[in-house]
């Protein structure tokens, strides 16, 4: 789901420092924010009903794929454990 770059340990300015990663994390997580802020008023001064219910519905929403998402960390979480047996072999004898 992440395409940021720390998650992957990998540095975006190239200046050798993880801090450029970090920073530029949170530059696109206050962009991302900012985005969905600004279609919110825009939605708010098109349709003021619609703005409003989507408010109200999104935490309702949210607690309602929650489930879904944990189950998705689990999965993924078990792929990446079966991934690494089945890559381990390759991995040792790389190591030779």
């Amino acid at each position: 789901m992440t395409k940021w770059p720390v998650m992957m340990g990998t540095d975006v300015g190239g200046t050798g420092s993880r801090e450029s990663a970090y920073v530029w994390v949170l530059i696109q997580i206050e962009v991302d924010v900012m985005a969905k802020f600004l279609l919110w008023c825009i939605l708010l001064v098109i349709c003021w009903p619609l703005a409003l219910l989507a408010v109200i519905a999104y935490p309702f929403v949210w607690l309602l794929l929650l489930p879904f998402r944990i189950v998705g960390i689990a999965v993924g979480g078990v792929l990446e454990l079966v991934s690494a047996i089945i890559f381990l072999p390759v991995r040792m004898v790389r190591a030779i």
